[in-house]
């Protein structure tokens, strides 16, 4: 069975960090493009993030850019999102997902494969 399964989520201030990770089986990431995306109550899913098969090409959310990091890691078959400096726009539901092909897309419906969410929460 494909699965993605989040991980790291949580409650952190503002100013703080938090590490998502983003475990495959199933199937391996090597291939694919991968991507996080958030979703806050109300708004649209949005592209955060995303990295092509070779980690050659990124792309970031201008809200992101200088604060995110995404990466993976391939016998780990993982990849991660590293947050920092949160802000009190940043809490949402954040999804990993992949896509088939190895280039980048920030469009949801371009991606094949998602994770169940996790939660961030920014909160003083």
């Amino acid at each position: 069975q494909l699965q993605l399964v989040e991980s790291g989520g949580g409650l952190v201030q503002p100013g703080g960090s938090l590490r998502l990770s983003c475990a495959a089986s199933g199937f391996t990431l090597d291939h694919h493009a991968i991507g996080w995306f958030r979703q806050a109550p109300g708004k649209e899913r949005e592209g955060v993030s995303c990295i092509s098969s070779s980690g050659g090409s990124t792309y970031y959310a201008d809200s992101v850019k200088g604060r995110f990091t995404i990466s993976r890691d391939t016998p780990k078959n993982t990849m991660y999102l590293q947050m920092n400096s949160l802000k009190p726009e940043d809490p949402a539901v954040y999804y990993c997902a992949a896509r088939s092909a190895g280039y980048i897309s920030r469009l949801r419906h371009d991606y094949d494969y998602w994770g169940q969410g996790t939660q961030v929460t920014v909160s003083s």
